[in-house]
């Protein structure tokens, strides 16, 4: 099977780089993926021993060490490529990580809780007691 074809975003999205093709697929549309620093479209094959520096709210750069034609589990997918990012894009990717927003709002922030509203009902009821 030397001569066997396998897609680039198919290997991107199989080896868990991307979530889905789609967003591999749109990431090498993108100019995100580069293979010697050229870009490189979807549907190119992908070879053992090339390297590919990818470039989207993470940053790696993998060599390939074995092709995947189905996406299979984490621990079986990294015996398909060696990650050589360097470690300032490590760092990069721990503090993308580590501001991962989730879309819920942070605690004790925006609309008060409804304790918080009878509190400030019941506050601003009784000043207005007071001042009769």
């Amino acid at each position: 099977m030397a001569d066997e074809k396998l897609r680039l975003d198919k290997y991107l999205w199989a080896i868990r780089i991307f979530k889905t093709r789609t967003l591999a697929t749109k990431a090498c549309d993108d100019g995100k993926v580069k293979l010697n620093g050229a870009n490189v479209k979807p549907a190119r094959t992908v070879s053992i021993g090339e390297k590919y520096d990818i470039r989207g709210e993470r940053k790696w750069t993998i060599e390939v060490t074995g092709l995947l034609h189905k996406r299979v589990s984490y621990e079986e997918a990294v015996k398909s490529y060696t990650d050589l990012t360097s470690e300032e894009d490590k760092q990069y990717n721990k503090q993308m990580g580590a501001s991962f927003f989730t879309g819920k709002r942070l605690s004790k922030t925006g609309r008060p809780s409804k304790k918080q509203r009878r509190d400030l009902n019941e506050f601003l009821s009784d000043d207005a007691d007071t001042e009769i």
